[in-house]
């Protein structure tokens, strides 16, 4: 790696390399980024045909299946190619962030009840299923209308639907691209948060570094706010799993060289390729309506716990962004707008003020960018800028990026007790397991404020709010 400027370090293309290698950090932060191999990871993408410009990471990357986790690439849409491990087993992980009018004074009596009864009330764990069991015909709605389905089935309010991206849901979606497998595990899924590193949190806003921005997207200080981190469970990992398989068979007569098995891929003007897009399409839709259903939830947990009506609590959706997505958007590129599929696999879109896709009450000062801290640590708000549609595809960060393996993690924190340092530091954590708190350690991950601070200083979004933790339910 070569240092580009403060905030870039370039890898040049060798051997079969198409384009550079492009990461983003800082000199705080690169020599933890050279420890795995997910620089090298960077270096194969580049290798894919149809790549436009740079196959780049955001200062979150580790290391992931094929692609890096902080990785975005871009792919020409005649020459190009569409990979599963650009997207990522958890199809259209993502995060989704409401404020309510509640202020933290009002909630921290009650904390001792609200935490425990949202972890009653929402779905945790592996495998975990939710109180919805859907007919195959209702599922099939469920993965062609996205988040449109649970609104329109009482889990929520058209409102909610004008601040998720896309709608809450994603064209193109068939059904009939996925296998049985793939089908069976989502039918009584939905609606659940899952494990790992998915979370309920409540945080409050700590600090506000844009007021304008802060005022258009309705933060105020000492404002409570609950964050939703999940994804497409059991359906995704499996729509992902089959499609690799599929797409290995082929990947000798590509007519290139993949320097990597786990980049398997198919040309995305191909039969599998067209059938891929619209098999991600279904879970990422799958995904936006599980995460619409647990906020409707809850709403309604937030409102019996602390006995107040929705309009005392107030609860609307600020946004909802996907993380791990593939999508056919128009980009300008040298002067000129190309359509081209970016792949975005552990990456939030970051797009400008005025970008049509936004919605009205944020196009002034650019689209929503939420991103989570480790557990217990709270969240940041950032907005899209101009400077990440030109650099970045319009693409930036997505969290903290793990620096430790989830083992490793289990292993050094064996003979702590992390619920009660957590609660030490004025946090109350239930989980399934005890396993998925050590899991989950802070040293797990690499420091948010480092992170956030490397995209905003590079420009390709802009600090908003901090929020910090006060409560957190997990898998």
């Amino acid at each position: 790696m070569e240092k580009l400027d403060e905030y870039r370090w370039i890898i040049p293309p060798v051997g079969g390399m198409r384009v550079p290698g492009l990461i983003y950090s800082s000199a705080k932060m690169i020599g933890g980024i050279g420890a795995d191999e997910s620089p090298r990871q960077v270096a194969n993408v580049a290798h894919l045909p149809g790549i436009i410009k740079y196959s780049m990471a955001m200062p979150d990357m580790h290391w992931g299946y094929g692609f890096p986790i902080g990785g975005v690439a871009a792919f020409d849409t005649d020459e190009g190619v569409v990979s599963p491990g650009g997207v990522g087993y958890d199809i259209n992980c993502g995060v989704r962030l409401m404020t309510t009018k509640l202020r933290h004074e009002e909630i921290a009596p009650v904390m001792p009840k609200l935490v425990p009864a949202l972890f009653r009330e929402i779905p945790t764990g592996v495998g975990s299923r939710g109180a919805l069991k859907l007919s195959l015909k209702e599922e099939r709605k469920v993965l062609v209308e996205g988040a449109r389905w649970a609104v329109a089935n009482g889990y929520g309010t058209p409102e909610d639907l004008e601040t998720t991206e896309d709608g809450g849901t994603m064209a193109g979606a068939d059904p009939g691209t996925l296998s049985d497998r793939a089908l069976d595990r989502g039918r009584d899924q939905v609606g659940t948060l899952g494990s790992g590193n998915h979370f309920l949190e409540i945080e409050v806003v700590e600090e506000i570094f844009d007021e304008e921005a802060a005022r258009a997207f309705g933060l105020e200080l000492d404002q409570v706010a609950v964050v939703i981190h999940s994804g497409s469970r059991g359906l995704g990992y499996q729509v992902c799993d089959d499609f690799l398989a599929r797409m290995m068979k082929q990947a000798d007569g590509l007519g290139f060289s993949l320097p990597d098995r786990q980049l398997a891929c198919a040309y995305i003007r191909s039969s599998i390729g067209r059938e891929y897009l619209s098999a991600m399409a279904c879970a990422a839709n799958y995904a936006w309506a599980n995460r619409q259903m647990l906020m409707h939830w809850t709403r309604q947990t937030f409102e019996t716990t602390l006995q107040r009506s929705p309009r005392e609590i107030g609860m609307r959706l600020l946004y909802d962004v996907c993380h791990n997505i593939a999508k056919m958007e128009t980009i300008p590129l040298e002067g000129k707008e190309r359509r081209l599929c970016v792949h975005r696999k552990g990456a939030t879109r970051a797009f400008p003020p005025g970008h049509p896709a936004l919605p009205g009450r944020y196009r002034p000062v650019g689209q929503p960018v939420l991103i989570p801290g480790d557990m217990g640590t709270g969240s940041y708000v950032l907005a899209g800028t101009e400077k990440a549609f030109q650099d970045t595809f319009g693409s930036t960060c997505h969290g903290a990026g793990r620096v430790m393996s989830r083992s490793r993690a289990k292993k050094e924190s064996r003979n702590r007790s992390i619920g009660r340092e957590l609660a030490d530091r004025g946090i109350l954590v239930m989980a399934t397991g005890k396993g998925t708190l050590h899991e989950e350690i802070p040293e797990a991950y690499k420091d948010i404020d480092d992170v956030v601070d490397v995209v905003h200083r590079a420009g390709i979004s802009k600090k908003v709010a901090r929020l910090k933790a006060v409560g957190c339910i997990k898998g």
